[in-house]
């Protein structure tokens, strides 16, 4: 599934052996940027190949130059229900449409498998970030049990309405 960015030279692609390293390096630049590294992002990124892909989930990747600038997950949670989870956009490459791009294909790619929602986990001080899941439908959501201590807003997206067809 790649999809060709004009404007921004960039691909998104699916996570390919290898990617491990990005992975983990794209998501430390903004978690230790802003918190600290908690046991379950360690977990996680120590082996996405086991911790989200073996267990039903994707990893995408922006690419630019065959370099990996963006990086999100979709983490299988229960039957029909999907985490978007370690989103990812390097500094260098914010405000270009990489993070967008990147949860378009992610929304994309639950409603080709069948997903019915959505969740995700976020903090206030990533208003930017907010402000991108509202504009493309995510709603907020009351507090639920989570094992990140920085987890403060709570947000899902219904994919498929009470008929069980796609929005």
């Amino acid at each position: 599934m790649a999809m060709r960015g004009t404007a921004l030279d960039m691909t998104i692609r699916e996570f390919e052996p290898g990617d491990e390293t990005a992975f983990r390096q794209l998501n430390e630049e903004w978690i230790l940027r802003y918190f600290a590294m908690e046991p379950t992002d360690e977990e996680l990124l120590s082996d996405p190949r086991r911790t989200i892909l073996d267990r039903g989930g994707r990893i995408f990747f922006a690419v630019r130059e065959g370099t990996p600038i963006g990086c999100c997950a979709l983490q299988a949670m229960h039957p029909g229900e999907y985490e978007v989870a370690k989103m990812a956009v390097t500094q260098s490459a914010q405000r270009g449409g990489v993070g967008r791009s990147l949860l378009q294909t992610v929304i994309a790619a639950a409603r080709a498998i069948g997903a019915r929602r959505l969740t995700l986990e976020t903090n206030r001080k990533l208003a930017t970030a907010i402000h991108l899941y509202e504009s493309l439908g995510f709603q907020h959501v009351a507090p639920r049990a989570t094992p990140y201590a920085r987890a403060g807003v709570f947000m899902e997206m219904e994919l498929l309405d009470s008929s069980g067809r796609s929005d």
